[in-house]
């Protein structure tokens, strides 16, 4: 290896760190776009490549600023605080019922406003019902953190890492739910069952229910009904073939207006509270891990995905999703995403192996809060509640939860993929 190339895995080592670390709370987008900087002051990477390692990101930037709009209008108008609700009034005292309404609640949010939906605004409104409960909250917010990785792959539209994995050609609806929608249901069902029995203890004794019933305003009706048009329409599109960044972005915008309607305000607020800098903090992502493939880690997954492929279905497959999942908590699953996706090109691998990439993206986060951003976000929205989660509390779960859940979801994939 030469010279250059230890500079540059080094340089992206210390700003993966930064990044997940975040001293002195300075923001992880401020680390992101210092190394990108850094990269090309050094000259380890050409300026011309890392602008175009930019602009390769455009579909993703405006998936993130559409899913971002629709999920902070349903916050900003009570409608994740009207869905824990509902499922604390259907739960009729039992804690094993409101389990799995709030376990079956994140599976539609995340399917329909992505995982970083689920992570970071029906967490908070989920911990505020269950603290009426005077019961342990740890099963919700784990359900809720776990669930958001799980059902990431159940629609094209739910988790950026897909756009990513797939170099912002995502295969059309038909496509994807032939090849994702079996592994996806056991991905969930696996998770359910053993997050069920991990929390068996605390699910045990019954409940008190403080909660007052559910309304949802007249402005929570035109959020909700504004998001349920928005996500039939990306579903259209992506069952077309269309482009789903743009046309995320467009249904954000078109929502906001629906929503609004002549009530500037509405509008300004919501675009405020968006949070601007996963923006440049994703372009920053998209430099570093160009640095890092020219630094020899495309090679690396390149020579990994021709050895998988000349072994058995079954075991090429699992040692390709175990091993891009365990990296994504390395690294994060959006670097390793993109890694994977440049890796998968080059090595001209099959839509199987493709598929194994990104069951290993969207499941092995579920290992260790690393492992995705939602995650990160989620264990910072626990931890603002006042609610302490070691990252070695985190890894204890997941050791239990994510592998089984990751090798069967690799199964369903070999049976739907054949």
């Amino acid at each position: 290896m030469h010279l250059t190339q230890i500079a540059t895995w080094v340089l992206c080592i210390a700003v993966f760190v930064l990044i997940l670390w975040r001293p002195r709370q300075i923001p992880e987008s401020v680390w992101a776009v210092a190394g990108a900087v850094l990269l090309v002051v050094f000259r380890l990477l050409a300026p011309g490549q890392a602008w175009a390692a930019v602009r390769a990101g455009t579909s993703v930037y405006l998936f993130l600023a559409g899913m971002m709009l629709l999920a902070e209008l349903a916050r900003q108008h009570g409608v994740f605080d009207w869905l824990a609700a509902v499922a604390m009034e259907h739960s009729k005292g039992s804690q094993v019922r409101l389990f799995i309404l709030v376990y079956s609640i994140g599976i539609v949010v995340t399917a329909l406003l992505s995982n970083d939906a689920t992570a970071v605004l029906l967490t908070p409104a989920v911990l505020a019902v269950v603290r009426r409960t005077k019961t342990s909250p740890l099963p919700y917010l784990f359900a809720c953190a776990f669930v958001a990785n799980t059902a990431s792959f159940v629609l094209p539209i739910s988790n950026p890492a897909n756009l990513v994995v797939f170099d912002g050609h995502l295969p059309s609806l038909g496509q994807w739910l032939h090849l994702f929608f079996l592994p996806a249901v056991v991905a969930i069902l696996a998770t359910f069952a053993v997050l069920f029995w991990h929390s068996r203890r605390d699910l045990h004794p019954p409940m008190q229910n403080g909660t007052p019933p559910a309304a949802l305003s007249p402005m929570g009706r035109r959020a909700a009904l504004g998001v349920v048009l928005a996500a039939g329409a990306l579903l259209v599109t992506s069952a077309m073939g269309g482009p789903i960044g743009p046309a995320t972005f467009a249904a954000g915008l078109l929502a906001m207006l629906f929503v609004a309607g002549r009530q500037m305000r509405v509008m300004f607020n919501a675009l405020r509270a968006i949070s601007w800098g996963v923006l440049p903090l994703v372009a920053g992502l998209f430099v570093l891990v160009e640095a890092l493939k020219n630094a020899g880690a495309l090679a690396f997954s390149v020579h990994g995905l021709e050895t998988a492929a000349h072994s058995s279905p079954v075991v090429g497959l699992s040692a390709v999703a175990l091993s891009f999942g365990v990296m994504a908590n390395a690294i994060n699953n959006l670097p390793m995403g993109l890694i994977g996706a440049g890796a998968v090109s080059a090595a001209h691998s099959s839509l199987a192996m493709h598929a194994a990439v990104l069951l290993g993206i969207n499941l092995g986060p579920n290992l260790s809060v690393t492992g995705s951003l939602a995650t990160i976000l989620w264990l910072i929205a626990v931890r603002r509640e006042k609610i302490e989660i070691t990252g070695w509390h985190f890894l204890r779960v997941g050791l239990v939860v994510m592998p089984p859940a990751l090798l069967l979801a690799v199964l369903a994939l070999g049976w739907a993929a054949r």
